[in-house]
């Protein structure tokens, strides 16, 4: 098999699996210190089980946002998902907090002061990926896998599809011919069911909602059509399986058909690099690819903690590109100022918009006009042409 035909699988889970309950989680304690004050400093985990929330970290706030506080944050986090299940349930569950304040050792690299301007809340690697596979620009796997899930979550919420449960997964194997996107060769979906469904019933639940997303003539062969294919479903989220923050970072990003740096992006306020800077090479990859510069752009940002300068501006277009990637890289750092504090104000992040990127992904949304989802935006097209 030549490199231009070839299986590619990416896999999504839904707001209600385990793990992305304590994204969720995280990320409304993030929105609500935001809200509160635009310059609180966030880095809060979360571990969920069985009717049990725990909250672990460190905060630099207003006084405020209490430990009363989060813990409602964490209930009505979990209401909205939809958990009222006796093994996992919003009102019942008990919630601890263990969040404390921000080390002072990290806040003086961190801090402006002086002459100094704010620096990266960390070191690190940052990678952001783009691409032509779909209309957003994302590789068509993970795409399609977020939105099968996005589906029977509205179906769900809306009363739709009453049978099925908070937690589910999809995965989709996609058929690449000449180096693109022609089809599914297998569908994977297990999604919570209430006892009274067995699989065959659900498995005629979610498939209508599975056609719809893909494009026509997409749909795997029946025979690699998979739902529930362990049988039963109905014991799920925190009750069947512990979660906690930062576990799905590849669901979050490209599904693996891009690099990733390695650091989480929930729980996390914006001076942190791990999401910001991802951020923010995603932002500049896709106004490339947006651009026309190419059909593939991967870009990696490097930091150091306390520096306010990316130490690298890494830019591959996998030969697809129109122009030499050093020239490219100056250019993008030209029209795009990269150190922190620029990130954050150029991107708006300082504000609460967080908790909705919790699920379904990061990128590859449509950004909404209170500023979530801003490095979405394909505003620097016409910036970036000028500055070649």
């Amino acid at each position: 098999m030549s490199k231009d035909n070839y299986l590619f699988t990416s896999e999504s889970v839904s707001e209600g699996h385990p793990d992305k309950v304590s994204d969720r989680v995280s990320d409304s304690i993030v929105d609500i210190f935001l809200a509160a004050d635009p310059v609180s400093r966030v880095a809060v985990e979360t571990l969920c089980t069985t009717n049990r929330i725990i909250l672990a970290g460190e905060v630099r706030g207003p006084d405020s946002v209490t430990h009363d506080v989060m813990v409602e944050a964490a209930r009505a986090a979990v209401k909205d998902i939809g958990y009222e299940q006796d093994g996992f349930h919003w009102e019942k569950m008990d919630v601890a907090v263990h969040v404390h304040a921000q080390s002072a050792h990290i806040a003086q690299g961190v801090d402006a002061s002086g002459n100094k301007d704010e620096g990266a809340g960390d070191q690190g690697i940052m990678f952001g990926y783009a691409c032509r596979e779909t209309d957003v620009l994302m590789p068509a796997p993970i795409h399609y896998s977020h939105a099968i899930l996005e589906e029977l979550a509205k179906a769900r919420h809306s009363g739709e599809a009453a049978g099925l449960g908070p937690d589910s997964k999809s995965q989709i194997t996609l058929k690449y011919e000449n180096g693109k996107p022609v089809g599914a060769a297998s569908i994977v979906v297990s999604t919570q069911h209430a006892s009274d469904l067995d699989q065959a019933a659900v498995r005629e639940i979610v498939r209508p909602y599975v056609e719809k997303v893909l494009p026509e003539g997409w749909m795997c062969p029946e025979d690699d059509f998979y739902v529930n294919p362990t049988g039963l479903f109905v014991i799920g989220g925190p009750d069947g399986d512990a979660g906690l923050t930062g576990r799905k970072i590849i669901v979050d990003t490209y599904g693996g058909a891009a690099p990733h740096g390695g650091g989480a992006f929930s729980g996390k306020d914006p001076t942190k690099v791990d999401r910001s800077a991802a951020y923010a090479a995603r932002y500049l990859a896709k106004n490339v690819v947006a651009a026309g510069l190419a059909d593939k752009c991967t870009i990696q940002l490097a930091y150091a903690i306390g520096v306010s300068k990316p130490l690298s501006v890494y830019v591959d277009t996998a030969d697809t590109g129109s122009l030499d990637e050093d020239k490219l890289s100056a250019a993008l750092q030209e029209v795009m100022d990269l150190s922190p504090r620029g990130i954050r104000e150029h991107l708006g992040l300082s504000r609460p918009i967080y908790a909705r990127s919790a699920a379904y992904g990061h990128f590859g949304r449509t950004p909404d006009d209170d500023g979530g989802f801003s490095w979405e935006k394909t505003d620097l097209v016409e910036p970036l042409k000028a500055a070649l």
